[in-house]
């Protein structure tokens, strides 16, 4: 048995515990009996142009096309990680507690919903341990705060739940600038805190890879935003690196193809261009949170950068 090892951190008014991941998994980083299922969340639309930034419409609806309005369908794909007692759900979706209003401009659709995709696996909210949390944009950490049951207020979706951050992206969505301000919506953000749940795990300024303390590491990229966590999965003898809004689809490959949203592209062109070799070098599995028709991607080297070799569900590749 290990004994959990916390570090008091005054941040905010509040005392936060930071979380010391050499005490829990002092073994490794492969968690013993691990199984992990794509959870469907739905599917939203967002702007083309915004989604591929300086890169021609001409070149990008090849990959997705767009609809009249110029949107393209784009999923919300969260990953869970069986390991015997423990249920780790990494990103949770927009949620449903948003306004009417809020809604019409991201036209949800499709037949997926957290709660359907847990239970056709034998699971509900209730069973997750622990919520590990990318970023705090409103698509990837909507659905983990909900209505309380009068609803005068919110409260934690998964009440049984750690939830997982960093010290520095806490900070960075709550007290946001003005261009992200949009995405870092507080009601997702703050009742986690409020609740006594929020946990964080330690990403030092300099890093780019971290050992998060829940069994995986995790590559921290700062181009999208500052301190985004993208875990890092060994299971059955492959790497399955879950990589959020580092590389949202398979038509996101080419280095270049940079997001709108990224408030630091170049940087995240270098953090591309780090991983995506290393990727393909070393044969990882990419698993995609937004691409509406693939789940999992395996990239190859060519002469003009990195390339799709491979793409499909996640069972394809296990």
């Amino acid at each position: 048995m290990h004994t959990l090892n916390y570090q008091p951190v005054k941040l905010f008014n509040y005392e936060v515990f930071a979380f010391n991941p050499a005490a829990f998994v002092p073994s490794g980083k492969i968690l013993s009996k691990m199984t992990i299922y794509p959870i469907h969340t739905g599917n939203f639309k967002l702007d083309g142009g915004a989604m591929f930034g300086v890169v021609p419409k001409g070149l990008w609806e090849r990959t997705n096309p767009a609809d009249e309005k110029n949107l393209c369908t784009w999923a919300m794909r969260s990953l869970l990680i069986e390991d015997g007692n423990r249920l780790i759900l990494i990103d949770t979706g927009i949620g449903e507690k948003q306004s009417e209003k809020f809604f019409s401009h991201y036209y949800l659709h499709g037949d997926h919903s957290l709660d359907a995709s847990l239970a056709a696996l034998g699971f509900n909210r209730n069973d997750i341990t622990d919520v590990f949390l990318t970023h705090l944009h409103f698509d990837h950490v909507g659905g983990a705060v909900q209505w309380n049951k009068d609803r005068t207020g919110y409260e934690p979706a998964f009440k049984n739940a750690t939830y997982w951050t960093n010290a520095r992206h806490w900070k960075w969505a709550t007290q946001p600038n003005a261009r992200e301000k949009a995405s870092f919506l507080k009601e997702n953000i703050l009742p986690l805190e409020e609740s006594g749940q929020l946990k964080f795990i330690d990403a030092a300024e300099d890093a780019h890879r971290i050992d998060t303390g829940l069994g995986f590491d995790a590559f921290v990229v700062n181009g999208h935003t500052d301190a985004q966590m993208c875990p890092i999965l060994e299971y059955k003898g492959k790497t399955v690196v879950f990589m959020a809004d580092l590389l949202p689809s398979t038509g996101h490959i080419p280095l270049p193809y940079v997001m709108g949203y990224d408030t630091r592209p170049l940087i995240t062109l270098d953090e591309r261009k780090r991983i995506f070799t290393e990727a393909a070098e070393k044969g990882y599995h990419l698993f995609l949170e937004h691409d509406a028709y693939s789940e999992v991607c395996t990239l190859q080297m060519t002469e003009k950068g990195p390339r799709l070799l491979d793409n499909g569900r996640l069972e394809h590749f296990m």
